[in-house]
């Protein structure tokens, strides 16, 4: 990566449901980066929208990215769901790398009241058992476990960066706005924000700075954690502080707005990253 990229959590909501010719011109249009392709139900993408997001991020200046469903697990306590989990990460990568995505990420798995040393080692399984079939298909696609913002849900930063040292293409997928909303309002300043890029160079080194993948919007949480996500001005949420910091670390890669004004927010972070 060359630069930090600002992407849509999805198609542009000015886009009005006509598919992704109209929200990738909207993207141009409106001088943005690119699109996390959400696949929220299932990995489905028709033949001609694959050709057309491929051919978009087939320019230097463009991004894509897939989430994948939601409906992951790898902590299910039936075995034929951690499968079906697994499976549906498999799907995502593969897609991405039809589409020319450059990473995929998915929410891994939930606590089920086990401890949290028995959860890392259960995951773990299932990461090797991803890596290895992509491995098989010659798919290098970065895999990325996303910071959740629940404290019922295994992905804390510690935990994702842990995971990320032992296979080759599995790094983080940081939601700054999860990890503010999972710590009741702290991780919220320059300084926090600071300690956090910090650690993940010293424990993943500057290639991790270099090709981040990264979620961002207001949020409104309780001491349980994330509710929902909000408009960034109508949030706590410091991220004048957080692109501050991402422009001391000269972070690069992608940062994705999930904000429910989607591409509105976009373009306020982007905006202002290039105004500092």
């Amino acid at each position: 990566m060359n630069k930090l990229h600002f992407l849509t959590a999805g198609l542009p909501l000015s886009s009005e449901g006509k598919g992704y010719k109209k929200g990738l011109d909207i993207i141009k249009d409106m001088n943005l980066d690119g699109v996390e392709v959400e696949f929220v139900h299932g990995v489905r993408m028709n033949d001609a929208n694959q050709k057309l997001v491929k051919e978009f991020a087939s320019d230097d200046n463009h991004k894509i990215t897939c989430h994948g469903p939601y409906y992951i697990n790898l902590n299910s306590q039936e075995p034929e769901k951690i499968e079906a989990s697994i499976t549906r990460i498999l799907e995502t990568a593969r897609m991405g790398q039809l589409i020319g995505a450059y990473s995929i990420t998915y929410h891994a798995a939930f606590y089920m009241g086990q401890n949290a040393d028995e959860v890392y080692n259960i995951v773990y399984k299932s990461m090797e058992k991803i890596c290895s079939e992509l491995e098989s298909e010659g798919n290098n696609i970065w895999v990325r476990p996303e910071t959740t913002g629940k404290g019922t849900q295994w992905g804390t930063l510690e935990e994702i960066v842990k995971l990320s040292k032992n296979f080759k293409n599995v790094m983080p997928c940081i939601d700054f706005a999860h990890v503010h909303a999972r710590n009741n309002g702290i991780y919220n300043t320059y300084d926090e924000f600071s300690k956090m890029l910090e650690f993940v160079g010293k424990e993943l080194g500057n290639d991790a700075l270099n090709n981040m993948h990264m979620h961002l919007a207001g949020i409104e949480y309780s001491v349980k954690g994330e509710k929902n996500h909000l408009i960034l001005e109508e949030s706590d949420m410091n991220y004048k502080d957080l692109l501050k910091v991402f422009k001391a670390f000269d972070v690069k890669g992608v940062l994705v707005c999930e904000s429910p004004n989607i591409e509105g927010d976009t373009k306020l972070l982007k905006d202002y990253y290039l105004s500092l």
